[in-house]
């Protein structure tokens, strides 16, 4: 799984606290509602979007492939961001989709 210079540079400095935002993540995920995990990545793709998060897109994209998500499932949620988030956020979602849906062709 790609994981950024960043992220493991700060899993190297900060263990604890990056267990901690793990075990976070896993009971909200787990504990937190009857979404399947596809749908949880989706969910989180929108937020992404909405929050104009290249690494957020890219990874929430990479998991929903992962849970079984169809790339056309993938530009469709990005593409209801459109209305609600802009044009321009939209759009660069969509690059980045891409280049993760490119990255799985190779």
């Amino acid at each position: 799984m790609y994981l950024p210079k960043k992220y493991t540079d700060f899993s190297k400095d900060y263990p604890e606290i990056l267990n901690a935002y793990k075990a976070l993540g896993k009971a909200c995920r787990e504990k937190g509602g009857p979404l399947s995990e596809k749908d949880q990545d989706m969910v989180k793709l929108g937020i992404a979007l909405g929050a104009n998060s290249r690494g957020g897109v890219m990874s929430a994209t990479r998991k929903a492939l992962n849970a079984g998500a169809a790339p056309e499932e993938i530009h469709h949620a990005i593409l209801l961001g459109m209305t609600t988030t802009g044009f321009p956020n939209m759009i660069a979602a969509l690059g980045w989709v891409d280049e993760v849906l490119s990255e799985r062709e190779e």
